[in-house]
């Protein structure tokens, strides 16, 4: 994995995401504003008060940084970073983060601290790191992309953290509420290098992110992702209470010890459903929900994003 250098100059160009209210925008934006402002740092910063306009942000800016030999910077959750770091890898310019969100597994699996402060003086000091990215029918995801049960979780999710607030907790319990709602299991045809596989399944999860993996749980799968591959994560079909099993043994750390998913690593995998009359379906890419046409093309993209990471973060550790 090659790492390069980068002008202590080039100039930032910051995607802001408001976040949930007022004070935590003005606290976020001035957090970021004084470490800059102390290092003598030219930066752009543009504040995304609605989520609507988050792609034309992102487009805008990294534009802007392609022209002048600057880094495209997102803040905000992993939907954010995903959404800026897609048009830095189309337009070609380094990228940084600065993670915000619930679970953070992109930043936190490539050293970035989860403290706005520390984040921001670690980018000042970084390398660029080529990484790893996914992709499926041409859209990125740094963390993961799924089909089925997935993408109505976090719908349902969104809601309730809406509601109560935006906690790791709050997302628990908002995922065994869904558990117990009506879903439908889906068949799926999957065609992956040297194997094709008949499955019914309530979801199909598509990992890009060794800590996620790792955490539920899957330490055999979890050494090959990010690192030339792909995880395919296919619970076996169960009735409820089943899954409540299973959602509660990833919570746990012990999904892999269960013999209830079928997993395996791959670079590139074709996934076909039959039609009922549609060609569409709902999906989730990181954290995002949008309807993507069947048949689903999944690729392990090796290095395409050139991603600053500070200097106490080797290759690919965990925290």
């Amino acid at each position: 994995m090659t790492e390069t250098t980068i002008s202590p100059d080039a100039p930032l160009y910051i995607v802001l995401n408001a976040g949930s209210g007022a004070a935590e925008k003005d606290e976020r934006r001035a957090a970021i504003e004084e470490v800059l402002t102390a290092a003598g740092r030219r930066f752009h910063l543009h504040l995304v008060e609605d989520g609507g306009e988050l792609d034309d942000a992102a487009i805008a800016h990294a534009g802007k940084a392609c022209a002048n030999g600057g880094i495209l910077v997102a803040a905000g959750g992993d939907g954010t970073i995903n959404a800026v770091a897609r048009q830095a890898v189309q337009h070609g310019c380094p990228f940084a983060a600065l993670p915000q969100g619930t679970f953070n597994y992109f930043g936190r699996t490539h050293g970035i601290s989860e403290d706005l402060t520390e984040a921001v003086q670690g980018m000042l000091a970084a390398t660029v790191r080529h990484v790893q990215i996914g992709s499926v029918n041409g859209r990125i995801f740094l963390v993961n992309a799924s089909i089925g049960l997935y993408p109505k979780l976090l719908e349902e999710r969104e809601s309730d953290k809406k509601q109560y607030g935006r906690s790791r907790v709050v997302a628990f319990l908002s995922a065994l509420k869904t558990i117990f709602l009506p879903h439908r299991r889906l068949r799926l045809t999957l065609e992956a290098e040297d194997r094709t596989l008949q499955l019914r399944t309530h979801t199909l999860f598509v990992g890009n992110n060794r800590l996620q993996m790792e955490q539920v749980g899957l330490t055999d799968q979890a050494p090959d992702v990010a690192d030339g591959e792909l995880a395919a994560v296919a619970p076996k079909p169960a009735g409820k209470l089943g899954m409540l099993g299973i959602v509660l043994n990833g919570a746990l750390g012990r999904l892999g010890d269960t013999g209830d998913v079928v997993t395996f690593g791959f670079r590139r995998m074709t996934v076909r459903t039959p039609f009922y009359g549609r060609r569409r379906i709902k999906a989730a890419v990181d954290g995002e929900v949008l309807t993507l046409s069947t048949p689903l093309h999944f690729e392990a993209l090796d290095g395409r994003l050139r991603l600053l990471v500070p200097p106490s973060s080797p290759p690919e550790t965990l925290p």
